[in-house]
């Protein structure tokens, strides 16, 4: 018979392979390599989603990474802005491009329905051939061969047909600016996989999703084919699953939908303690599953994911208890932390808890700053 999971053995489960029941002394770059791959389509958020993460995380331990090219930025999964290790990359990218080419036709199919794509991407590389170029600048560059096509379809376009990425500083801590793109393959220094096109089929060096799906269930399983395909972008995953089902273990959830998990993962304790978290907007916890339940109501849902934002949460026993906003003032030299309660804190010793978090955040973001934490409950 199989095995039902319920939310809270779910929720644990979610928690230890996400390293949020307890701080771990583990090296950053082991860290990004377990997470996948971090969302940081804003800059600070993959330092925040390290350092509730990991004990004595600096922002220059993860800037160190970027400088040395070992780690990097660039559209990956979902085909959104995400920082993975650089010899993830090389497969990830691949195996993810169908999924960044329907974002551009859905954004820009109608003003590009006469464009040859093909012809677009050669353009573009000859261009990045051995130098950086911002998005804009790139797109003027191209305008200049084809002068009566839109600026933003064309630096788009080439982002999602050329394998790039987004050299430091950008996307480092406190950084702004213009985005650099960079040929993937000149900055990490080794070609990319071709991408095979099921289960670990596919010609001699490719990558199909067998490898994204084993990688996903080490970092957020026990999980359903919908959450993963939500989690990677990727699309119809069925039969992928099932040629791995035979080395996979199965269970169900209260729904009677099932889940698929390494073989040789294990289940910590529902009963368990966790410690209060604060997780950054985009964090990859939240982002991981169709069915996000064993983190938070569908009623908190609603609030935190709001189209296309994730906001920025806190964790009590495991589940979303709160939003929060951190607004650093540098001239003024003031950090505020604010926290939305969406109900109550359950008793003294979690509300002392939560106090004694939100000073190591303050801490991290703002050190110089003179802090201030406050409480407000959630209106709508």
């Amino acid at each position: 018979m199989t095995r039902v999971l319920d939310r809270r053995t779910l929720n644990r489960a979610a928690l230890d392979r996400q390293l949020l029941l307890k701080r771990f002394d583990m090296s950053v770059r082991d860290a990004v390599g377990l997470l996948v791959a971090m969302q940081a389509q804003e800059n600070n958020v993959p330092y925040y989603g390290l350092w509730t993460r990991l004990a004595g995380f600096r922002q220059q331990d993860l800037t160190d990474l970027m400088n040395d090219r070992s780690v990097v930025r660039g559209s990956i999964l979902r085909g959104t802005q995400h920082m993975s290790l650089a010899v993830d990359y090389l497969w990830l990218r691949p195996l993810i491009h169908e999924c960044l080419l329907r974002g551009r036709q859905a954004a820009f199919g109608r003003v590009s329905k006469d464009w040859d794509l093909d012809e677009l991407a050669a353009e573009a590389r000859k261009l990045l051939d051995g130098q950086v170029l911002t998005r804009p600048q790139l797109a003027r560059a191209l305008a200049e061969l084809w002068p009566d096509r839109d600026l933003q379809a064309l630096g788009w376009s080439a982002q999602a047909l050329v394998p790039v990425v987004h050299p430091p500083p950008s996307g480092t801590w406190n950084v702004a600016g213009a985005t650099p793109f960079a040929l993937a393959e000149e900055w990490i220094g080794r070609p990319l996989h071709e991408n095979g096109t099921a289960g670990s089929a596919g010609p001699a060096g490719s990558v199909g999703p067998a490898r994204l799906i084993r990688r996903y269930l080490a970092a957020f399983g026990p999980a359903s084919v919908k959450d993963f395909q939500m989690w990677s972008g990727l699309r119809r995953m069925d039969a992928a699953f099932a040629e791995l089902r035979p080395e996979l273990r199965v269970y169900q959830d209260e729904n009677g939908v099932e889940l698929f998990d390494l073989p040789d993962a294990r289940l910590p304790d529902a009963d368990g303690p966790a410690p209060v978290r604060f997780l950054p907007g985009f964090d990859n916890l939240v982002l991981a599953y169709a069915d996000r339940t064993r983190l938070m109501t569908d009623e908190q849902r609603k609030v935190v994911c709001v189209g296309a934002e994730i906001k920025p949460t806190l964790l009590v026993d495991g589940r979303v208890h709160a939003l929060w906003t951190l607004k650093h003032d540098r001239k003024a030299g003031d950090a505020v932390l604010t926290i939305e309660l969406f109900a109550s804190l359950p008793d003294e010793p979690a509300v002392e808890e939560v106090e004694k978090e939100a000073a190591r955040l303050l801490d991290f973001a703002a050190p110089d700053a003179d802090h201030d934490v406050r409480f407000t409950s959630w209106s709508g």
